[in-house]
């Protein structure tokens, strides 16, 4: 119970008005002006998360990529904390074509990897971007059969045409492209014939705890249903308990990502000295 004379934090004025909020604004300004600098400098990072099988023995079947900035206290930031503000700009092209650059190097360096990569679709007509997929496909044919590139149904709305026609176009080059945050956007029954997606993720906040929320499990089902009727492979996301794995399992997904089986590092077993990444 609320004392006499004192107020819930849930009643302090939004925004500037309150410290809380003074202090959020600044952080969040902090971390958008960091990453700004860092993509002109190309100081980027890249964090790797695994995608595991859900059949045993579970083992790693390719990695997500994250992109990730350092500022100057040795903080690194995520992306989810500078991107909404920068997605629409130059910057985040420019975001974008480095995270490409750094993740199509790594594929180089190991032959036996498989990695996923974010992308907007409003990358999909900046030259610097397809210079950058075109020259790395032209130095290592094999690239393009380990890549993923991932596209949320947020981004892909906003453009349908474009998307269709970008991944129809890049058929012959081997590459899958994964829909990110597949229930949580606009896309319906009559937008999938028109796209060529190898693969859908289950947005997480249908996820998270579905072993104890039944209305999830008959959401999760229907999703399941679309994505198999177009023969797409099944990625859960957010997975961090195994009882939450275990139904995931059971309602037929192929493969589950979260913390569960790891958290994104900068520094997986498999990246060497030699495959240090920059931009």
């Amino acid at each position: 119970m609320t004392r006499p004379g004192k107020r819930d934090l849930a009643d302090m004025p939004e925004g500037g008005d309150s410290p809380i909020g003074t202090a959020t604004a600044e952080r969040d300004k902090s971390a958008v002006d960091c990453a700004i600098e860092a993509i002109r400098h190309r100081d980027l990072l890249l964090a790797y998360q695994p995608i595991v099988r859900s059949t045993a023995p579970r083992d790693a079947s390719f990695y997500e990529a994250f992109a990730r900035v350092v500022d100057n206290t040795g903080r690194v930031i995520p992306a989810r904390d500078f991107m909404p503000a920068i997605e629409a700009t130059e910057t985040g092209r420019e975001l974008d074509c480095a995270t490409l650059n750094i993740g199509l190097r790594i594929l180089r360096r190991h032959p036996d990897l498989r990695l996923s990569i974010n992308m907007s679709a409003r990358s999909i007509g900046y030259s610097k971007w397809i210079r950058t997929l075109e020259s790395h496909l032209k130095t290592d044919r094999t690239i393009g059969e380990r890549l993923m590139l991932e596209i949320s149904e947020k981004s892909v709305m906003a453009m349908p045409e474009l998307v269709s026609d970008f991944i129809e176009r890049l058929q012959d080059k081997s590459i899958a492209f994964a829909l990110d945050n597949f229930g949580a956007g606009d896309v319906g029954l009559r937008h999938f014939r028109n796209f060529f997606f190898d693969a859908v993720k289950i947005d997480g906040q249908f996820v998270r705890n579905i072993h104890q929320n039944p209305d999830n499990h008959t959401l999760i089902r229907a999703l399941i249903s679309v994505a198999r009727r177009f023969d797409m492979l099944i990625i859960a996301e957010s997975v961090e308990t195994a009882e939450d794995a275990n139904c995931l399992i059971n309602l037929g997904v192929d493969c589950l990502q979260g913390y569960l089986f790891g958290a994104p590092t900068v520094r997986p077993d498999w990246l060497s000295q030699q495959g240090r990444q920059r931009a």
